[in-house]
């Protein structure tokens, strides 16, 4: 038998031992640098994405990135062999453990009535996102691409603008839509392969197809957990969507809203009430749940902080994916601390089905974001359908001279 002083010796090596592996793992766990990950979808299909590890005041962030797009995420729990990792406003969340190598685990979103996961895996110390390398390519998609993306069953087909910059084989874009844009896209070609994919905490999107000269062809859409979609497109330089500010109508005889909904303090809030008189009025819809919500709303703030003392106000109407109003609210919250919102977010009702019922001045309702330009007479002067962000470049900018020059010229008609 052992002496005990062999035993208490060999008991401090072997505690020694795993707090040392145990100290180990935590500071090479989350490690800073840039990672490489991947979601699993339903398919079977890996879809890759960036995020960069910082240190900032003791604590880590994450940066998850693409293309031009760093998107913040400071709410992370790190123990000594996982980390749970809450993306910010999209009710989602990576859960996972440390490997040798980086992470593996699940990526858990938090829907209205049930939770979905899906596998998630992340590599420390690995930059690239499809491929290694990044070689000069024959295959050249750099500009505007007349689109159509179509279900498996052929029976729904979106029409859209591609519009995309390609330096060497990496390729940055998004594509436009009817009810918005697909945001920040980042891949690669190689061999003739277009791959493209894009995570935001709600969005989980891997695009592919062959290119063929001034055709994209065989493409491919994996979005979500199963979702799957046919696409392709043509080189055309004039590619251009239907007027968004046609989209959305008013049914006949009306001219003007009528609304009464609770702001996050309860407070009932009308376009009647004095503070809305003899004002430009912006009206927002928007959802927590919405990616392209999200880019008008970042636009819109700072909008209202530069318009406010000029005449103008901005109601944000969020129907949510959620028939409880304490959840709703709670998810407002989340967004008006994000953005730092000063204009009131209204609770009113259930997505979609909701608007026309709160809303019954409105012939359709087609997307989320859709915006309403009220004039200093209480009348609607025009309804935008959709939004275009910063990923389509522009378009954004554009979208703003026009926006910014519309209530310009509200301001000065008495």
């Amino acid at each position: 038998m052992p002496s005990k002083t062999f035993r208490l010796f060999y008991t401090f090596i072997i505690i020694s031992t795993v707090l040392l592996s145990a100290c180990g793992k935590s500071e090479n766990g989350l490690s800073k640098g840039t990672w490489r990950a991947t979601i699993k979808n339903g398919a079977g299909t890996e879809v890759p994405f960036n995020f960069e590890v910082l240190d900032s005041a003791g604590k880590k962030v994450i940066y998850i990135l693409n293309a031009n797009d760093r998107l913040k995420v400071d709410d992370i729990t790190i123990t000594a062999d996982s980390a749970i990792i809450k993306l910010p406003l999209f009710d989602s969340e990576f859960r996972a453990a440390f490997t040798s190598d980086g992470l593996t685990g699940n990526w858990v979103r938090h829907l209205a009535d049930k939770d979905v996961s899906m596998e998630f895996n992340a590599e420390r110390d690995v930059s690239y996102r499809f491929f290694e390398e990044d070689p000069e390519t024959p295959e050249q998609i750099t500009g505007r691409w007349s689109s159509n993306f179509t279900s498996i069953d052929g029976k729904d087909t979106t029409l859209a603008v591609g519009e995309f910059t390609q330096h060497k084989s990496r390729v940055t874009g998004t594509f436009l839509t009817t009810t918005g844009d697909y945001r920040f896209l980042e891949g690669s070609i190689s061999q003739g392969k277009l791959f493209l994919s894009a995570f935001d905490g709600s969005n989980c999107m891997l695009f592919t197809g062959t290119v063929d000269g001034k055709n994209i062809l065989d493409g491919k859409l994996y979005s979500g957990i199963s979702s799957v979609k046919n696409w392709s497109a043509a080189k055309d330089d004039k590619a251009i969507l239907p007027d968004a500010y046609s989209l959305t109508t008013l049914k006949p005889g009306y001219s003007t809203l009528a609304f009464s909904f609770p702001n996050l303090d309860g407070k009932m809030v009308s376009l009647t009430d004095p503070v809305y008189k003899n004002k430009v009025v912006i009206i927002q819809f928007l959802g927590t749940w919405c990616p392209n919500c999200m880019d008008e709303t970042a636009f819109m703030t700072d909008f209202y902080k530069q318009y406010k003392d000029k005449g103008v106000e901005v109601i944000g109407l969020a129907f949510e994916r959620t028939s409880d109003p304490m959840k709703s609210k709670k998810s407002m919250e989340q967004l008006r601390k994000r953005f730092d919102i000063t204009y009131p977010l209204l609770v009113t009702g259930y997505t979609n089905k909701d608007v026309l019922k709160g809303i019954p001045a409105l012939q359709d309702f087609n997307a989320f974001p859709t915006t309403i330009i009220i004039d200093k007479k209480g009348n609607v002067n025009k309804i935008h359908t959709g939004f275009s962000g910063p990923g389509t470049g522009k378009y954004y900018t554009d979208f703003i001279k026009e926006f910014e020059t519309l209530v310009n010229h509200l301001l000065t008609v008495k």
